[in-house]
């Protein structure tokens, strides 16, 4: 379909995290949850199974005191792009026998569809981020609370994979509102759908937006070469995506002035950073 067809502009949503604001205070995975009608266990001691959308890791540079960095990494899912060429075919999409997970084109956000996904896994297996958790259980929410939960998003039923969706939701209302005034698209300067998580970040460490638009703070952050809309890279020498090289072309771009933190998130091995990373996870 030729250009003058569309009645609206290609959009890619995304998000920079800054990792020199990042103080891994958790108030991203808190709204994260609240937002998404995240289900949580009585007893949460179990990590192997708890459910985190957003989830903090932190690891050092590997050196001794005085001389220990220390760095806190929000990781959502990165709502991988796929290779140049193959646009829209991410790694879970990839695998999935369901069409349970698919790639809007409209927004580059990959949606999870609950009532499609039988629980095989193969899009856990597929997803080199681990950003994506099984339900074990049914989610059982305390007496009264089942009234505060967000009445736009589905609670999961046992056996099915869920994770982060760049509060879809919010686009999808957003749209609503929109075309309620008689627009058909988004400011071009301002960004009327926000995720919970950008919102709620104390430091505003996260930013979000539409990555193909200039006029959004993401997409001078990230500065696009020309071949942006193909390869997804940076022209910004500060910026890297986590395990660049297995070329996912994730939409979640870190910004970081240190240079082991940015050898860090590629998982680099050579000589000159150290042997061994020490990563941990964060829980709030």
């Amino acid at each position: 379909m030729k250009e003058g067809h569309h009645h609206r502009k290609e959009k890619k949503f995304g998000m920079v995290i800054d990792l020199d604001k990042c103080t891994g205070c958790g108030a991203c995975m808190v709204a994260c949850m609240a937002e998404n009608n995240v289900p949580f266990k009585q007893n949460e001691t179990d990590k192997l199974d708890s459910i985190t959308w957003m989830r903090v890791y932190k690891f050092d540079n590997g050196k001794k005191f005085p001389d220990t960095e220390v760095c806190f990494l929000p990781r959502p899912c990165m709502h991988c792009e796929g290779q140049s060429g193959h646009s829209g075919h991410s790694p879970c999409v990839s695998v999935c026998p369901a069409t349970a997970t698919d790639y809007d084109t409209d927004s580059g956000i990959v949606s999870q569809i609950y009532t499609r996904c039988f629980g095989c896994r193969y899009c856990m297996a597929a997803c080199p981020y681990h950003a994506r958790h099984f339900n074990w259980w049914d989610p059982v929410w305390p007496e009264g609370m089942e009234k505060a939960l967000s009445p736009n998003v589905s609670p999961r039923m046992r056996g099915v994979v869920e994770k982060c969706s760049f509060c879809f939701h919010r686009y999808q209302l957003a749209m609503d509102e929109i075309y309620a005034k008689g627009h058909r698209d988004f400011d071009e300067k301002v960004p009327e759908y926000q995720t919970a998580c950008t919102q709620a970040c104390p430091t505003d460490a996260i930013v979000f937006g539409d990555l193909n638009n200039p006029n959004h703070e993401v997409n001078q952050i990230v500065k696009p070469d020309h071949n942006h809309r193909l390869t997804g890279k940076s022209g910004n020498p500060k910026v890297f995506r986590l395990l660049e090289r297995l070329e996912t072309n994730p939409k979640v771009y870190y910004l970081s002035s240190r240079e082991w933190v940015r050898r860090a998130g590629d998982n680099y091995q050579g000589e000159e950073t150290p042997e061994n990373y020490k990563v941990k996870e964060v829980h709030h």
